[in-house]
């Protein structure tokens, strides 16, 4: 529709159209405004040279950081690659720089915000490079949901434990009420601190992980996982559910690694016979008991690294990373396809992109600070005790 026909006949976008759009700003949100001056065309052909001449000028006053998922094009740019826990400490572990770029999304960089020093500023090249799986827990929901264990009885019993992936305001509620912070690599370890300190855990914000870890690591049922909806009154679950319930579940999930089904698995092992299935804990329950391997970006990237010449494997994934350990390991001879046949990168991840990258190094090259992300002292110092408690895991 043209902006004419829209003026004739009064049609206005509603909040959600200019937010999926990324045009306008939800503060309790993940999603973000667009980015504010012009982008460069992402047709330039000079773009790889802007880029490298402003990262140049700029020399160690800014450190790039690159998420495993990040497209090829941004990804050649990272002074390191990692998870997103990796990436933050690394850019802890730089204060001589000034600007720390995050190519990854909004959690991440305020994650790098909190535990970078004050003097260090940490930017997004596209603001509206949110993430679907923190969006689905808000303060007010998780808070409401801690209202639903009080009256239940069980509050005093319970331990938040959040994923990694979830805003600045979830990890603060998790060091306000005594939890930790874990990431797919160490949830097992949290989780079993968390059942030192109490009876139940609430594990935000994504289901698959919590129960995954629960009852393939640590022996534990489904019947002593339940599934907390925070749209539905008290969760839709009774006092009792909730008194016997040993993992409080949040019914959240990654849109990418939730799209991988059994019929991926079955399909897969028909059409490469011999292939190893290797999938993310992200993945749904049955994806992961059917798998060969699971385990975090870091432990699949380790496992191809150590796999055999001429072995097959089938990798439960984003797409970005996967294409690019495909191309990494096929002069070894080993066959890396992507688990499902519909093709899924992580939308908001592939935000960023060459143009927004060069609009942020130039900008900054200029003396223009962009996009920077920041989280209040308040709830900086409750994340930054969750984080600590994580970091103090044996």
């Amino acid at each position: 529709m043209t902006t004419a026909q829209t003026t004739e006949f009064d049609v206005q976008p509603t909040p959600l159209a200019l937010l999926l759009l990324g045009r306008e700003a939800d503060p309790k949100s993940e999603r973000g405004v667009e980015c504010p001056g012009d982008l460069p065309s992402p047709s330039d052909p000079d773009l790889v040279a802007r880029a490298r001449a402003a990262k140049e000028k700029l020399g160690d006053k800014v450190f790039v950081l690159g998420h495993h998922y990040q497209r090829d094009e941004v990804i050649q740019f990272a002074d390191v690659t990692g998870d997103s826990f990796k990436l933050a400490r690394d850019a802890a572990a730089r204060p001589e720089a000034e600007y720390i770029v995050f190519c990854g999304v909004h959690f991440m960089a305020e994650s790098a915000d909190i535990l970078t020093s004050d003097d260090q500023k940490v930017v997004l090249p596209d603001l509206a490079a949110g993430c679907s799986m923190a969006d689905m827990a808000t303060a007010e929901q998780v808070a409401e949901c801690w209202d639903v264990l009080t009256e239940a009885g069980v509050a005093q019993q319970v331990v938040p434990v959040s994923y990694m992936n979830s805003s600045a305001d979830i990890k603060a509620f998790t060091g306000k009420h005594g939890g930790t912070i874990c990431t797919s690599s160490n949830a097992q370890r949290a989780l079993e601190w968390a059942f030192e300190q109490g009876e139940k855990v609430l594990f935000l914000p994504d289901q698959h992980l919590g129960r995954n870890t629960a009852v393939r690591d640590m022996g534990m049922s489904l019947d002593d996982c339940v599934v907390y909806n925070p749209h539905k009154p008290n969760g839709g679950l009774t006092a009792d559910q909730l008194r016997d319930a040993k993992m409080i579940l949040w019914r959240g999930h990654c849109s990418v690694h939730g799209r991988f089904s059994l019929d991926s698995v079955n399909d897969v092992r028909e059409r490469i016979p011999g292939v190893n299935v290797l999938v993310h804990p992200e993945c749904r329950h049955e994806v992961v008991a059917a798998a060969d391997y699971v385990g975090s970006t870091e432990y699949i990237i380790k496992a191809l690294e150590a796999a055999p010449a001429g072995s097959k494997w089938a990798i439960g994934t984003e797409l970005n990373l996967v294409r690019r350990l495909a191309n990494r390991f096929a002069p070894e001879g080993k066959e890396i396809v992507f688990l499902d046949k519909t093709v899924c990168f992580c939308s908001t991840m592939n935000r960023i992109d060459l143009p927004h990258l060069v609009w942020t190094l130039e900008s900054l090259a200029e003396g223009n600070l962009v996009n920077r992300i920041e989280v209040d002292r308040e709830t900086e110092a409750f994340a930054k005790l969750a984080l600590e408690r994580m970091l103090a895991l044996p």
